[in-house]
């Protein structure tokens, strides 16, 4: 029977499940950011959060410990070197689930799991003051166009009736009569 067991085994045999683990964990620490399933971004949080809160003590043991999780040499010297200073005053909490909508092919619900202090946007490092203050019926670079295009209408059509009114007519045609006035 099933009863009060809470570990997700995502369908996979053990070894098949820690390598997946470990190959995601690396994929995280070394990119900061993973697409994924929701259910596998779940099971990962509680598989790196405990490695990133080892990170914090940069000793030989705790570096061992965390390699025999990760088998990736890269990965958890990047650990230790970036992520671990990053986090220092954090007590717990360090990545985060985005979800992102169903996937097209299986309707699988997909997720961002990010680390929570390399998303430099909900960190407030991007541009918090709204530039807008209402709703407008028309863009602004729209509306520049159209004010350099009616500008450049407006100096057109002036440049055209100057144009009319100091040109002479050499021939005019009188309303009653179709042949030409003649010349002065």
């Amino acid at each position: 029977m099933r009863h009060s067991r809470t570990f997700n085994h995502l369908g996979r045999t053990s070894s098949h499940r820690k390598s997946m683990m470990a190959n995601m964990a690396s994929s995280l620490i070394l990119h900061k950011r993973i697409t994924t399933t929701v259910a596998k971004a779940k099971a990962l949080k509680t598989y790196v959060e405990p490695l990133i809160t080892k990170s914090k003590e940069d000793s030989t043991h705790s570096r061992r410990v965390v390699f025999s999780y990760l088998k990736d040499k890269i990965a958890v010297s990047e650990l230790f070197r970036e992520i671990s200073v990053k986090v220092a005053e954090r007590p717990g909490g360090y990545t985060r689930i985005l979800r992102t909508g169903n996937r097209i092919g299986d309707n699988a619900e997909m997720c961002i799991l990010e680390l929570v202090d390399y998303n430099e946007t909900m960190l407030g490092g991007g541009d918090t003051a709204k530039s807008k203050t209402g709703r407008r019926r028309r863009s602004a670079k729209k509306k520049a166009e159209n004010v350099e295009v009616t500008g450049v209408a407006k100096d057109l059509t002036e440049k055209v009736e100057k144009a009319e009114v100091q040109e002479e007519p050499a021939n005019e045609v009188d309303e009653n009569n179709d042949e030409p006035a003649p010349e002065e």
